[in-house]
């Protein structure tokens, strides 16, 4: 049997997560947790195999509790469950330490598998998180024109793609008011006028291709 701790600061969704980890026949749920600071107490109390972590959270967050388990416990794996699919939450989430990383649409079958590869030492991450941890590294080897950021480059490929702000805001699960910020700071780097200046820059310097 795997043992689990849950941690998230929902109370529908820790209930949730201990029911479908019921239904699992290798999994038992150790404890729950409402915020980090009371998973590292859970944690040194039950030790268990996995943490099955949130990221946003009141207290101590997600990527500070994981920083601190793999620190204090590092046999204990952490898979980091979460609404957050950006950039910006994957890596501090894996720079901290997790193995793990799903998004919370993920289907209790995923759940599981991610359970037992992190508990076997090896990692397992949602396709999306995959896709964006390949563009990170892409970004890396060939730095971005005029400064951009890796998020505003994905901004203006969306732009390109020829979504809305309020597209861009669902898609990349931030507000519509930093969708309107990216935008603004992609103008200001790259020296645009408008909407149609970014699809031509985006494709001129391969940051979107065009649409058969």
């Amino acid at each position: 049997m795997t043992r689990v701790l849950v941690v998230d600061d929902q109370t529908v969704v820790r209930e949730g997560l201990v029911l479908i980890l019921g239904l699992l026949t290798d999994v038992e749920v150790v404890g729950t947790a409402s915020d980090g600071a009371q998973a590292l107490r859970l944690v040194a109390e039950h030790r268990p195999d996995v943490v099955l972590m949130d990221l946003r959270m009141p207290r101590m967050g997600g990527v500070e509790a994981t920083r601190r388990i793999r620190s204090e416990f590092p046999d204990i794996g952490v898979v980091v469950l979460t609404t957050y699919s950006d950039d910006e939450s994957v890596l501090a989430a894996l720079r901290a330490g997790a193995r793990g990383y799903l998004t919370k649409d993920a289907s209790p079958e995923a759940i599981g598998r991610a359970i037992a590869a992190v508990r076997d030492g090896t990692a397992q991450f949602d396709p999306r998180v995959q896709r964006r941890l390949a563009d990170a590294v892409t970004a890396v080897v060939t730095p971005p024109p005029d400064g951009l950021t890796g998020r505003e480059v994905e901004v203006l490929a969306l732009i390109a793609g020829g979504q809305s702000n309020a597209e861009i805001a669902a898609e990349l699960v931030i507000s519509a008011a930093t969708v309107k910020t990216h935008i603004n700071n992609i103008f200001a780097k790259a020296r645009l006028r408008d909407r149609a200046q970014a699809v031509a820059y985006a494709f001129a310097h391969g940051l979107a291709e065009p649409k058969n």
